[in-house]
Order: C-alpha cells, then sequence, then structure tokens
C-alpha cells in the first residue's frame, strides 16, 4: 500500500465584491461567458509526481454606474499535491540486482509525513528481527511494571550492536518466542509479521510496511513502547558495531540508527539481506526499511540494499524541496 502526503487548497487573495444589487441579465451572460473563457485559459497542468501551484479565476459581480458591472480576481494557489509513492517507484525504477533477486523498500520522511511502500510480499528478517525481539521484551518489562534485569540488557546490548545470536536465541525464549513477539507486534500495529517457528526467530516473516510501522513505534512519539523503552532501542541502534554500518547508514549525510540483518538460506544458497533504520539526509529525517532476498552473494545483496536505500531517500529529499515541503 502507498500512503500519500496531499496538500490541502488556501486562498490566495481576498474577494473584493460591488455593492450587493442585482446586475442586469445581460452583463450576468456576459460575465458568465468571462468565466468560462477564464478558466479555460487558465486550465491545469502536471509534471512529475506533483502538480503545479495553479490559478484560478473568481468574477464577482454587481451593478455599479450605469448598470455596469464590478469584477474582482481573486487568485486561488493550489499547493501542489505531491504522490509519495510514484516519487519511489520513478527512483527506483532502474534498481536492481542479482535476476533471481527482489526487494521492498518503504520510507517516512518524518517533517511532512509523506510515507511510500514500493515493493510487496513477504520476507525473511534475518537479524532485523532483534528490533522486534527487544521491542517485545521492553513491552513485557512495561506490563509487569519493571526494568530491564542486568542480564537482560547485557543479552540486549549485544544482540543490537553486535548482532550477537546466542543473545537473540536468549531473549527470544525470554519473551516467550513466537506467540511473544506476534502478542506483541499486535500492540506495535504491525499487521502482516509471523513469527518464526521454534527457535527460528530469523525466518520471521515480514513485510517492509510492517518494518516501517516497527520503526514508528521506536522513533516516534507515542504507541505502545513508553518514552524510556523508545529511547533505549535508539540509543543500541546508535551505537552498531562499526563493520555492520552498511545498507541505510549509506543514505545518510548525517547520523543514523541502523540494525541489518543477513541470512543465507540453505534450501537455495541465496542471500536475504536487510535493513533497517532512522537515517539523516539533506537537513531532514527518514526512517527507511529496505527488505530483499534472491542475491547470490552477501555483497550482491547489500549493493542492492544500499542502491534501494540512496535512490528512496534522495528521490523523498528532491521532491520534498520541489514541493517547499519542511
Amino acid at each position: 500500500m502507498a500512503y500519500e502526503n496531499p496538500a490541502a487548497l488556501r486562498p490566495g487573495g481576498t474577494d473584493v465584491a460591488g455593492p450587493a444589487s442585482r446586475a442586469p441579465r445581460g452583463t450576468v451572460r456576459a460575465v458568465t461567458a468571462t468565466v468560462l473563457l477564464a478558466c479555460a485559459v487558465l486550465g491545469t497542468a502536471t509534471y512529475g509526481a506533483a502538480s503545479p501551484p495553479r490559478t484560478a479565476a473568481v468574477i464577482t459581480t454587481g451593478a455599479g454606474a450605469g448598470g455596469a458591472a464590478n469584477v474582482a480576481i481573486v487568485k486561488v494557489s493550489e499547493e501542489p499535491r505531491m504522490v509519495w509513492s510514484e516519487v519511489l517507484a520513478t527512483a527506483l525504477r532502474d534498481v536492481s540486482g542479482d535476476p533471481r533477486a527482489r526487494y521492498s523498500v518503504a520510507v517516512l520522511d518524518t517533517a511532512t509525513g509523506g510515507r511510500a511502500v514500493h515493493g510487496d510480499g513477504l520476507y525473511d528478517t534475518a537479524s532485523i528481527v532483534k528490533v522486534d525481539i527487544l521491542a517485545a521484551l521492553l513491552l513485557q518489562a512495561q506490563d509487569a511494571g519493571r526494568d530491564l534485569t542486568a542480564q537482560e540488557k547485557a543479552w540486549a546490548e549485544v544482540m543490537i550492536e553486535d548482532s550477537d545470536n546466542a543473545a537473540a536465541t536468549a531473549l527470544w525464549r525470554a519473551i516467550g518466542r513466537g506467540a511473544g513477539l506476534d502478542a506483541a507486534n499486535h500492540r506495535l500495529g504491525l499487521t502482516s509479521t509471523t513469527a518464526g517457528s521454534g527457535p527460528l526467530w530469523g525466518l520471521t516473516q515480514t513485510t517492509a510496511a510492517d518494518q516501517l510501522t516497527l520503526l514508528q513505534g521506536v522513533f516516534g512519539a507515542d504507541g505502545a513502547l513508553d518514552a524510556a523503552s523508545r529511547a533505549y532501542v535508539r540509543r543500541l541502534m546508535g551505537r552498531v558495531a562499526a563493520g555492520q554500518a552498511w545498507g541505510v547508514p549509506t543514505a545518510a549525510d548525517g547520523s543514523y540508527e541502523v540494525k541489518n540483518g543477513w541470512l543465507r538460506r540453505s534450501t537455495t544458497g541465496l542471500w536475504d539481506i536487510n535493513s533497517i533504520g532512522r537515517v539523516r539526509a539533506g537537513g531532514r529525517t527518514y526512517l527507511v526499511a529496505v527488505v530483499s532476498r534472491g542475491s547470490t552473494t552477501q555483497a550482491a545483496g547489500i549493493t542492492l540494499v544500499e542502491r534501494a536505500a540512496r535512490a528512496a531517500v534522495g528521490s523523498f529529499s528532491r521532491a520534498a524541496g520541489r514541493s517547499g515541503s519542511s
């Protein structure tokens, strides 16, 4: 599903009418013809993903001296209506990887609320599910009215910062495995994510749109996670090991928070490569989720994800600049 951020119509002038007396019938017919002519001349044009500002003629009549009509033209400016799904689709048109590789991207401009998703289907989470596992743990701790234990914090830190699998398995068990994750995701608003069975947390199935929803739960101002929990997840995502700072951070020209996932499927030998996070670029802040499958090598998958992330963020930044959004 794509999400749009249409602008509203705002009046750009003041209507100035003549005296409120009835104009002669012939005058009314003449004015009506003038209105139709003005509308035909002005017309409507479109370009790219947005419509340019439009000026419309509004004519008000009243009888002046000698029965002549008083005519006023009011300008009404229509701000560009940015269709973010089209912006994203255009940017990703030429982004591809190996012949069997598939990917999906979701982006949110936190300033304007402009949001779009490109691509569909379910993808293995691999290690990006570790953010979800931590969110589930924090929700359960909130419900119990307690802080995380020292051991839970130790596991959480290496799970997110170093992508430690043993720590993830320990916390997967702590939250009640798949049932615990599914319960948490229901509260977090993820509608298309299904936990992996048994111990297989990395085979949790998700969509780019759901991962964007998860990021909103972490980086937004409200939601199921309280402020302290959100700040904790953000802090760990901002301290990811240098060797794992690939993926969506390549779209940033400022700071970032990230969690990546990579998994070579034993059944096919092909790679799942995913990256989710928050980036600052061009003076704006974006939440970005890129999920992929089917790359022949890990390096090829990383290249695909990074190209998609840079194209997505760059297109949003340029489009926002053209529309004057802030």
